[in-house]
């Protein structure tokens, strides 16, 4: 067991920084080592393993989750199985690790041997300068541990799609994937291992994971509650960190010193349920959660085609849906995609709740009807009636983790005869706030859908828009994506009513 003090106040920092500086201690396992320690509950995993802990395998490159050197894994206990997600340890408070299995670089190693992943990625010489090197292995490692089938290339490769490799071009590492779907898919040495009730039983067994692994079930579930000291007033916090993934690209500087409210201490404000036909959406839903719903899934079957255009897998464990709504950004993704939905907001701030439409959230750029001691509880939106589709666009320079140029969403329903029953359109991109085009659909709810109307509908869109030239694109530029992006809703939901053509006249 290893128990660490926090460093001593300096005289440069501020009252409430040093009060922050003393948090409980957060007890947790790192790889084979039970750690309690009292560092900042805002100081990043990323520089604890490195700085604290000395393990230097995992790397620190842009400290924006964007380059997925510093991939760790995460493991909890959920529902008496142990759960491991990727995640950029760069992004990643300490202060949220209490009672979890923190996976490094160094963690995956066996004793005198590499394991099969990192073999094949030396016998396909996957590695040059090796920077990128550790993410990528936590990655595919990730990937055998949680494939619900038998491993494939494609699989792999959306494993790793939040790591980038400047000097490989990939084709030695993918070479080194397919070593592995050979090896561990139908017909390879360790088939069995998909069928095996123990997934990671059955891969300790097969040399991919050290034996330790086999004892934090009952090493987590040892583990306390956290003993917080209490701090109601909102007053006092500087930070409310749900996910942290724009936070700490903004503010990662500041949070180790400041009074942090970790949100993710609070698992009542997660989940998703359905009543009836209403979904209520915690707050601290992550992006991947939300894809994984089978009552979301149930109307968007589309979600996770969606989702890998969203961020990279590492990001979407982290990002929450409330976080990205917040964020105000006016090319967030998921708040596309809920504003299509007509999502209803939920703040409380004490015993006060109230609800707010997220059509009506925005008030200019970055700006929202929020008050600063208020926290988004969970978000509402009624379950779309049969027939109706869900559809998400976006354009950006890379196909996976990157910001948009320009995103759409849409809900739609459209009878056989034609007649649009609903239409709630959105684009991200081209105003100062994320853009519910409310024109648009009351002019096309209750017509018949043809190219005439459609072009029409495109008109008046151009007319709610404004977008301004920047590095993503010129304005013009971003009229012609928006143009074509709602266009692609709406010959997706009825192909034979519309075709591309009618857009050529815009």
């Amino acid at each position: 067991m290893t128990r660490e003090r926090a460093p001593r106040p300096t005289s440069q920092r501020s009252p409430r920084a040093i009060e922050a500086s003393m948090t409980t201690h957060v007890e947790f396992w790192l790889n084979d080592r039970r750690v309690i320690t009292d560092v900042p509950d805002g100081m990043l995993v990323l520089d604890y393993l490195r700085k604290d802990r000395l393990l230097t395998g995992t790397k620190e490159g842009c400290k924006e989750g964007d380059c997925g050197a510093c991939s760790i894994l995460i493991g909890e206990v959920v529902e008496g199985v142990m759960r491991y997600q990727p995640v950029t340890s760069c992004l990643t408070p300490v202060g949220e690790m209490h009672g979890k299995h923190v996976v490094s670089i160094e963690g995956l190693n066996l004793p005198g041997k590499l394991n099969p992943v990192q073999q094949a990625m030396v016998d396909r010489v996957g590695s040059q300068c090796g920077f990128c090197t550790p993410g990528f292995i936590v990655s595919m490692c990730w990937y055998m541990m949680a494939a619900r089938e038998t491993p494939t290339l494609e699989g792999f490769q959306r494993a790793f799609s939040g790591n980038l490799c400047r000097c490989t071009g990939y084709a030695a590492i993918n070479r080194a994937s397919l070593d592995l779907v050979e090896n561990f898919g139908p017909g390879g040495q360790w088939e069995s291992i998909w069928q095996a009730d123990d997934r990671l039983g059955a891969l300790m067994e097969a040399g991919l994971l050290p034996g330790y692994f086999a004892e934090m079930p009952k090493r987590l579930e040892a583990i306390g509650d956290l003993e917080e000291v209490p701090r109601d007033d909102a007053d006092v916090i500087d930070f409310f960190v749900a996910g942290g993934t724009d936070l700490y690209v903004q503010k990662g500087e500041l949070l180790p010193r400041a009074q942090v409210k970790i949100l993710n201490r609070h698992p009542e404000m997660k989940g998703i349920r359905k009543e009836g036909d209403t979904l209520h959406i915690g707050a601290l839903t992550t992006f991947e959660e939300f894809g994984a719903s089978e009552d979301v899934v149930a109307f968007i079957p589309q979600i996770q085609d969606y989702l890998h255009l969203i961020a990279s897998l590492p990001l979407r464990n982290r990002a929450t849906i409330a976080g990205n709504i917040i964020n105000a950004s006016p090319i967030g993704d998921m708040t596309a995609i809920m504003l299509a939905l007509d999502t209803t907001l939920v703040f409380a701030r004490g015993e006060t709740t109230r609800e707010v439409e997220l059509k009506r959230f925005y008030k200019g750029y970055k700006t929202f009807d929020k008050h600063p001691a208020e926290v988004m509880t969970e978000m509402v939106l009624k379950v779309p009636a049969a027939g109706t589709g869900v559809y998400f666009e976006k354009v950006s320079k890379r196909r996976c983790l990157d910001i948009a140029t320009v995103n759409s969403a849409a809900k739609l329903r459209i009878s056989d005869e034609g007649v649009v029953e609903e239409a709630s359109l959105t684009l991200g991109g081209v105003a100062a706030t994320p853009l519910w085009l409310e024109k648009t659909g009351e002019f096309l709810n209750g017509e018949v859908l043809t190219d005439a109307l459609w072009r029409e509908a495109l008109r008046i869109a151009h007319t709610e828009m404004s977008p301004i030239s920047d590095v993503r694109g010129s304005a013009d530029y971003k009229r012609l994506l928006a143009t074509q992006l709602l266009t692609a809703h709406v010959v997706k939901a009825a192909p034979e009513r519309v075709s591309l053509d009618a857009m050529l006249a815009i």
